[in-house]
């Protein structure tokens, strides 16, 4: 982290104090974690205080943390088993679970203040309720209404005060949210041309299951810092 982000995270302590909690990164760039019934207050502070000026919205995303820690989440190495929901399809459409692990889906808002050259990530989680519910940022940032509409789609996530949510990537009708991690990923249904009905027509899906094997992060000599600006041979 550069002496210019651990100087803005001191302002950010001071500001907030312990409404953020940040974020141990392994990639230099400052995260911070907050309770979603302070993120307008916070998306707001963020926007207007000259000190911090974050103007820009560039993405909001969901997370399903399903089976978080467990092996299929491990990249530093191969896993024995590949992702194994790609191997053993799972009936799962709609999870009717009354409640969620806490921790299970979140939101990620990346913040950039063009004044300031400051990016800055925040992360809120939905808490226990099914369907998963966080405010939307959409009064904040009016950038966020088709993000919010992604990761509703994909995530089944619910923006609570967002001024048209529906599906923004998917089928008209789809069931289900393609991002979740007990959803199939060879999918539930396709769609193809029928000849005898005359028009385009569902039916169960043909793909064949098979195993995926997680991307590996490799720390060979080609990601040395020393050869990134083109002096090596390779």
């Amino acid at each position: 982290m550069t002496n210019r982000y651990e100087a803005l995270a001191t302002r950010i302590k001071d500001r907030f104090g312990d409404t953020l909690t940040r974020v141990a990164s392994t990639c230099g760039e400052l995260t911070y974690e907050l309770p979603k019934d302070k993120l307008i207050d916070v998306a707001t502070t963020l926007r207007d205080d000259a000190t911090f000026a974050f103007d820009q919205l560039i993405d909001v995303c969901g997370v399903d943390y399903l089976t978080y820690g467990e092996a299929e989440w491990t990249t530093e190495s191969a896993t024995g088993s590949g992702f194994s929901r790609g191997v053993v399809r799972e009936p799962v459409v709609l999870d009717e679970s009354d409640s969620f692990d806490p921790q299970r889906f979140a939101v990620v808002y990346h913040l950039l203040s063009v004044a300031q050259n400051y990016r800055l990530r925040l992360r809120v989680y939905a808490g226990t309720d099914n369907p998963p519910v966080v405010p939307s940022v959409v009064d904040v940032w009016s950038a966020a209404n088709w993000f919010e509409r992604e990761a509703f789609d994909m995530f089944g996530i619910l923006f609570e005060g967002h001024p048209d949510l529906r599906r923004v990537l998917s089928d008209y009708g789809f069931i289900g949210h393609p991002f979740r991690k007990d959803f199939p990923l060879i999918g539930n249904v396709e769609v193809k041309y029928d000849a005898e009905k005359g028009r385009v027509a569902y039916q169960p899906v043909s793909i064949e299951p098979r195993t995926l094997v997680p991307r590996v992060i490799r720390d060979d000599n080609r990601y040395q810092a020393d050869l990134k600006d083109g002096s090596g041979n390779g």
